[in-house]
């Protein structure tokens, strides 16, 4: 008897996208969610996943974020989710070059400013 089978990893993109004001570059962009798991397969058929992790990368930077298996579930299952700063967890920096901008109104800072020039809102 042959018997035919291994382990393996996968990536899947979620039905996701929020738009967004990145605080790393200071751009527009979206957020996209990824679900990667590992998964057992018997004569090339998936059988079993484990090991589920879910991955927010945003479209201006490319920065890579990690989010809670309970609200990455949510919104594998399809519910109307609203991610937030709190939510994510850096995983890797996006790329760098990017000038640093105002949250508020998005002016290029040049300086460390405690306040932003263009409308005075207060910098972290």
């Amino acid at each position: 008897m042959i018997f035919v089978g291994g382990m393996s990893s996968k990536q899947e993109k979620l039905d996701f996208a929020q738009s967004i004001l990145c605080q790393r570059c200071g751009c527009f962009g979206s957020l996209e969610v990824f679900m990667e798991y590992m998964y057992l397969s018997v004569f090339f058929i998936p059988v079993m996943k484990w090991n589920r992790r879910y991955y927010v990368r945003s479209t201006c930077c490319g920065s890579l974020y990690e989010i809670s298996s309970e609200l990455g579930e949510r919104i594998r299952r399809g519910e109307h989710v609203e991610l937030s700063e709190g939510n994510l967890k850096l995983v890797q920096q996006g790329r760098s070059g990017f000038a640093p901008r105002c949250p508020r109104c998005g002016y290029e800072l040049d300086g460390d400013f405690r306040f932003c020039p263009n409308c005075g809102n207060q910098l972290k």
